[in-house]
């Protein structure tokens, strides 16, 4: 699915030895103004574009894109000198995105705009819907899990 469409990316402009992929898909219906954008890294561009800023979590007013950063990445080993020199940044944290952020002055890096669900499962709310929906989806187990499911008593 996303990683799919990843690798078709790499395989049709050869090798990344000059350039990074950034997997990113738009909010649902949000604005840069919302809530998406405090909890995301964010990029600018359309399905395929070069990026020319890279946020971690910014305030949504100053989100450069609805285009979220969603976990999905194609990355050349530079990336890691570059999150080596980052001081710790939103949350005292270390931020692959400001890494990446850093690349953009030596190389380039584009955006790639899958199609797909995407889960945040670095919530645990996020985690758990990944969770469910998945196994109801599963050959094995989704049927019985389904059931289970409609057994509980949510009252």
């Amino acid at each position: 699915m996303q990683r799919v469409e990843l690798l078709d990316h790499l395989r049709q402009h050869g090798r990344l030895a000059d350039h990074q992929v950034v997997g990113q898909q738009h909010g649902e219906g949000l604005t840069p103004h919302q809530a998406f954008a405090a909890q995301h890294g964010v990029a600018a561009g359309e399905r395929l574009v070069e990026v020319q800023q890279i946020v971690e979590k910014p305030a949504p007013e100053k989100a450069p894109s609805r285009l979220g950063v969603a976990g999905r990445y194609i990355l050349t080993p530079a990336v890691f000198d570059q999150i080596r020199q980052q001081p710790r940044g939103v949350g005292n944290e270390i931020q692959l995105t400001d890494g990446i952020a850093g690349l953009l002055r030596s190389e380039k890096v584009f955006a790639y705009q899958y199609v797909g669900k995407r889960y945040d499962c670095g919530s645990k709310e996020g985690f758990l819907e990944a969770n469910v929906e998945l196994a109801l989806r599963h050959p094995q187990i989704g049927a019985g899990f389904r059931a289970y499911l409609k057994a509980l008593d949510l009252g």
